[in-house]
């Protein structure tokens, strides 16, 4: 049978306290026992179905985790405040003083300056490498190598990792792939394809309605049980606990990604052809033209497309902001970090969501000034949105 990631979030079946048609909300910082020897065991991690309190989990994170495990084919996933409060714990659950983690280094700036400024307060050394090249991979493994870290799709350039590939040298090494899906939520599986953790920032496309932070980790029923470990876990213990109201509304939006990852891939697969074919710089995994276009392919659920984000190149930052400022003033969309939304989000990430990364090294990924990343919103009639935006980007010169 095909892993088809939407359905197994539909065959879950939750029911509330009363027969609701959602499960109840846990309201409750913390939870009685009928007896002490109960919490006893709770607290030894023993009691299945006890809770004890809810930095360490409730009956709404659960819900929440069983869902999004089942998106992404794991035994069990463990939701966080957000997207940083999911990576970070992981980064440091696998990692000790001395160890070393190989990453890509076209990722999300507060993962880099995590990875770039902070760890090595710890004693973690990083290296960053192209990823999409597995023999520069492996040439960057060293005997201390504990982690390789890569998006599937990578914020902003879009670069595509090849997660067999990756997971291939994960094994030969003995070393745990971590991928961030974020971008790429049902159009790739990473578990399927042989990584160890997945990690999304709820945050973006699986919420989808700009209202809510969060972040998940999706992996094995041992290694979540290690990050929630009352004594050593450092989930558990950096205390990154999402809000029981907040899960259960994160909850609610995932019934209808599939219907939204597919709007936004359609619209966004539109936008790219158009931009490609005026000439513009676009940058697009469903584009022939991209670079990693077929592996992208092999790797897909084909129904949910390519994804929402595309980028587009107009020469300026100069350029990029009056382009910004113009499609935001006639209603296309905003100019605001982020991506997911229902509206289309633009920004320029070399001085935005990306300033993190020191300007010498953004020349030599190829994260120019004048890059306009942009989240594609659900737009009914995405030929008129194109005519509009090819009309701004006339009057200010692009085209």
């Amino acid at each position: 049978m095909n892993f088809n990631p939407a359905e197994n979030i539909q065959d879950l079946q939750y029911f509330g306290e009363f027969g609701g048609v959602n499960p109840s909300i846990s309201d409750s910082s913390t939870y009685t026992f009928l007896s002490a020897k109960t919490m006893f065991d709770t607290f030894e991690g023993n009691a299945d179905g006890c809770y004890l309190y809810s930095r360490h989990s409730s009956p709404s994170n659960l819900y929440l985790g069983e869902a999004l495990a089942a998106m992404e084919g794991t035994e069990t996933a463990n939701v966080a405040a957000s997207g940083m409060g999911a990576i970070t714990p992981v980064l440091l659950q696998l990692c000790n003083a001395g160890d070393h983690i190989v990453s890509s280094r076209t990722i999300y700036g507060g993962t880099y300056a995590f990875l770039k400024y902070f760890t090595p307060k710890l004693g973690i050394e990083t290296s960053f490498i192209d990823i999409t090249k597995l023999a520069i991979v492996e040439a960057a493994i060293t005997k201390n190598t504990k982690v390789l870290y890569c998006e599937s799709v990578s914020n902003p350039l879009l670069e595509v990792a090849d997660i067999k590939g990756l997971s291939a040298l994960a094994k030969k090494y003995n070393l745990k792939l971590v991928v961030d899906n974020t971008f790429s939520p049902l159009s790739i599986s990473p578990a399927k394809l042989g990584a160890d953790v997945v990690c999304h920032s709820l945050t973006k496309f699986i919420n989808g309605s700009s209202d809510t932070v969060g972040g998940v980790v999706c992996g094995s029923q041992e290694f979540i049980n290690d990050l929630r470990n009352v004594n050593d876990g450092a989930s558990m213990l950096l205390g990154s606990t999402m809000d029981s109201l907040r899960a259960a509304s994160v909850l609610k939006n995932m019934r209808t990604l599939h219907i939204r990852m597919k709007q936004h891939s359609y619209n966004a697969a539109f936008l790219a052809d158009k931009f490609q074919a005026d000439g513009l710089k676009t940058v697009y995994p469903g584009l022939e033209s991209h670079s990693s276009h077929q592996l992208f392919k092999s790797m897909m659920n084909p129904e949910y497309g390519f994804g929402g984000m595309l980028t587009i190149d107009v020469g300026s930052l100069e350029k990029a902001n009056e382009l910004m400022e113009l499609m935001q003033h006639k209603n296309l969309g905003y100019l605001a970090v982020s991506l997911g939304f229902y509206k289309t989000l633009f920004s320029a990430p070399g001085s935005s969501t990306s300033s993190e990364i020191p300007e010498e090294e953004q020349k030599e990924m190829g994260l120019s000034d004048g890059l306009i990343r942009f989240s594609i919103g659900l737009d009914n009639d995405i030929e008129r949105t194109y005519q509009m935006m090819k009309s701004c980007m006339v009057e200010v010169g692009v085209l």
